[in-house]
């Protein structure tokens, strides 16, 4: 198994395009081109080639909520095909566990906040009832906690939920 120092010495040699910077926390910018890793992160290799998967797909952005866990699922496939040639230990029980932060996220989202049923997304951020037809909004969420508010045309002030 390859330290972390050696990979990344490694990729920055295979991916000469990309940048690799340590940071906080593991994410790839596409507008720098940046592949930013935590090296003291528990299955940091995993997560850095995890990363790595979202840079070789050119991963932008995303209308759907259900399109980013799309794009989460297709750069955890490009990090365990990755995974042999850079000699990372592949652990499936690592990449579900994080596929499941998505999947939890994307249920919270779309759970109606008046009667409980999943609701479907009907633009960026914004929901709707299959059940009652009640609508809300949703904040980003991905780094932080979740915000569910009503959405109506007579109130201006969104009630949270």
């Amino acid at each position: 198994m390859r330290s972390m120092s050696s990979l990344i010495h490694k990729l920055k040699t295979d991916f000469w395009q990309l940048n690799f910077l340590p940071a906080e926390q593991f994410s790839w910018s596409p507008v720098t081109k940046t592949v930013f890793y935590a090296a003291n992160e528990p299955n940091a290799p995993l997560l850095l080639l995890h990363e790595l998967g979202h840079a070789t797909l050119e991963h932008h952005d995303y209308q759907r909520d259900i399109s980013l866990l799309a794009m989460e699922t297709a750069a955890w496939g490009v990090a365990a095909e990755l995974a042999s040639t850079y000699k990372v230990r592949m652990s499936d029980d690592v990449i579900q566990d994080h596929l499941d932060t998505y999947r939890d996220w994307l249920h919270a989202r779309s759970t109606c906040p008046e009667c409980g049923a999943t609701g479907y997304q009907t633009e960026a951020r914004q929901y709707r009832c299959v059940a009652c037809s009640h609508e809300w909004r949703v904040n980003e969420a991905r780094g932080c906690a979740l915000r569910r508010y009503q959405v109506r045309a007579s109130i201006k002030e969104p009630r949270h939920y």
